[in-house]
């Protein structure tokens, strides 16, 4: 456990002040209705997921089973709740919500949304943006192991947008600094680098894709053009909530189909032999090593590598663009 600033501790309870206010969390009925919070999330839980069993809500939405058991003999008397054998364990019965209480979920639904639309319309368009990001931020480090962010098909590539190039730079700068020791001198190269790529930009040959997820930027890599043969991988960023989901292996791959599609015959790249798990993508996507020199960067004693990979066409390519070949 790492030691916690007390400012940082009463900012956390100033924020769930806040926001239990503004969402009516104390009111005796959640969005003008006859249920509690916890009623409506355990509602919300049934209609939302199936195979569910109490002992699945007890753990994944902190509760008492005894108040859980008490929610729902409630469903059930109200008609909304039916109890069946599970198939795979006869001991265990799987919850399943009935008509009346999918009816029930829907009107408190469209409540919550007008509510959420409603805290939000008075903001400018970029603050709302500003508050889905931090929102997101928010849900990713305080999501533990069931995070939302396990699934990998949320996560989405886009172009470069005012604030990305900042961006890159800034997290490279702190997760640099506290994983591998890295000086304020490797967020200076950063910030050069991007800074070149938005002031000489040649959309020919050139591009930057950001990972995204639900509007929290979580992943970043430039190629960029090195002469008229050789492009260059820079720039490779994933965040730590984000890793282990192919976020990594997605923008290298995508730097790879652009080259081609753009005419290149090789990429290289620069890294430094400690960073394994980006060794292990460059290797995964074919690169090889091609040379390695020892220094000091950074205030930190790194061994140097070049990397490269040859763009050879595929294989059957030049069939396919003669016409020959299957159809």
């Amino acid at each position: 456990m790492n030691p916690v600033p007390s400012a940082r501790v009463e900012a956390v309870r100033r924020f769930n002040r806040l926001y239990t206010r503004r969402i009516g969390v104390l009111r005796e009925g959640l969005l003008g209705s006859p249920f509690s919070l916890t009623e409506v999330r355990v509602l919300y839980e049934l209609a939302h997921r199936e195979g569910l069993a109490a002992t699945d809500l007890v753990r994944e939405l902190g509760l008492d089973p005894g108040y859980l058991s008490r929610i729902l003999r409630g469903f059930q008397r109200r008609g909304f709740l039916a109890r069946r054998p599970s198939e795979r364990d006869r001991r265990r019965s799987v919850l399943t919500l009935k008509p009346a209480g999918r009816r029930a979920l829907v009107p408190l639904e469209e409540r919550s949304r007008s509510e959420a639309a409603a805290l939000l319309a008075p903001l400018a368009p970029a603050d709302q943006a500003l508050l889905q990001e931090a929102l997101a931020t928010v849900e990713r480090l305080l999501g533990g192991t069931e995070a939302p962010l396990r699934d990998p098909a949320e996560v989405v590539l886009r172009d470069l947008r005012p604030g990305d190039a900042g961006w890159i730079a800034h997290r490279h700068g702190v997760l640099y600094a506290r994983e591998w020791g890295y000086d304020h001198r490797f967020e200076a190269v950063v910030a050069r680098i991007m800074s070149d790529f938005v002031l000489h930009f040649d959309p020919t040959g050139e591009r930057c894709w950001i990972a995204e997820w639900r509007g929290s930027v979580v992943g970043s890599v430039l190629l960029v053009r090195r002469s008229r043969t050789v492009a260059k991988l820079r720039v490779l960023l994933v965040e730590p909530g984000a890793r282990g989901l192919g976020v990594g292996r997605r923008l290298v791959a995508e730097c790879v189909r652009f080259a081609r599609e753009a005419g290149y015959r090789k990429i290289t790249l620069w890294t430094h032999q400690s960073l394994r798990a980006a060794r292990h993508l460059y290797e995964e996507a074919g690169f090889r090593c091609v040379g390695a020199a020892r220094g000091h960067s950074f205030g930190q004693d790194l061994v140097d590598e070049t990397w490269e990979l040859d763009l050879a066409p595929p294989p059957g390519a030049a069939a396919r663009r003669s016409g020959a070949g299957p159809r």
